[in-house]
């Protein structure tokens, strides 16, 4: 299997009523170590009670967490989670907390030259510090993986261009690659010519836009693969998006065919929706089973 660093925001998702561990960058760290994977967490924490239980989780996981800062002037991240009545969520992100102040260090820049693909968000670049370490993890990067997952005031077009540029792989959902296009000047109207369209802007030879309960739409050297999705019942939307992206990656970084990848990537995200919170424990005959794959 793959060595794969992932790098961004770790956190608490906190519910009405309970809370759990998560952040996007960390989600998917998690679902490509229950793939097999060697991963790697970048991030930062505070000296306080909040941190302990997340790094006890990322260690228990086997997830290297060397690279995860304890910072004494910030404090770790929670996140105000609201669901609708279809589960979809909404979150409260407030600023600055630790993870805004990833630092820059020689260890960290190591574990991403050594890596087969570095997983990173655009959210982390909200605040100068993590977005500074960004760019100069991106410079040594061999395969850098974007999941665009705009977060509103939480983002520019200039960054999200200049981040585009520099990945090999970007994940959107549909709302997102429209707007991404309009921002590129884009004539088009279509899914398929938009995908077109930023591939031939950013240069980007795999992209991928997700769909919702309708699938998602793979762009990989040239060619186009799909899956329209599976019919569940939706508890929440809370990862499952993570849980899609490190699914595929992981297949198709680890040599599997894209169709298979995007047909095993759609189970995999729509088994998380239809659990409750971002990270459910779901075994191979699971998605077998479910996907008839």
């Amino acid at each position: 299997m793959s060595k794969i660093v992932c790098f961004g925001e770790v956190l608490w998702d906190v519910f009405p009523t309970h809370k759990k561990i998560g952040g996007a960058p960390l989600n998917v760290a998690i679902r490509l170590k229950s793939l097999g994977n060697e991963v790697s967490m970048i991030s930062a924490v505070g000296n306080d009670d909040l941190a302990k239980p997340i790094l006890e989780n990322i260690n228990g996981l086997n997830i290297n967490a060397k690279a995860v800062a304890i910072l004494e002037d910030y404090n770790t991240g929670e996140v105000t989670v609201t669901l609708n009545e279809k589960g979809a969520a909404t979150y409260e992100i407030v600023h600055p907390k630790a993870w805004d102040k990833i630092p820059f260090t020689e260890a960290s820049s190591a574990l991403v030259k050594q890596a087969d693909a570095f997983v990173f968000g655009s959210l982390i670049t909200r605040d100068e510090v993590s977005k500074e370490t960004l760019f100069q993890l991106l410079d040594v990067a061999k395969y850098a993986i974007f999941d665009v997952n705009l977060r509103a005031p939480f983002y520019t077009k200039e960054v999200l261009i200049a981040l585009m540029q520099k990945a090999n792989f970007i994940k959107f959902n549909d709302d997102e690659l429209y707007e991404i296009s309009a921002f590129l000047g884009s004539p088009f109207h279509n899914l398929e010519q938009n995908i077109h369209f930023i591939a031939q802007k950013t240069k980007t030879a795999h992209i991928c836009v997700t769909k919702g309960e309708h699938g998602a739409v793979l762009f990989y050297n040239n060619a186009l693969f799909y899956n329209s999705g599976y019919k569940i019942k939706v508890a929440d939307t809370v990862g499952s998006g993570d849980s899609f992206l490190a699914s595929l990656i992981s297949k198709l970084i680890n040599g599997e065919k894209p169709q298979k990848a995007i047909d095993f990537a759609c189970a995999v995200g729509a088994l998380v929706a239809k659990n409750e919170g971002a990270n459910p424990e779901i075994t191979e005959n699971e998605i077998v089973e479910f996907s008839c794959l």
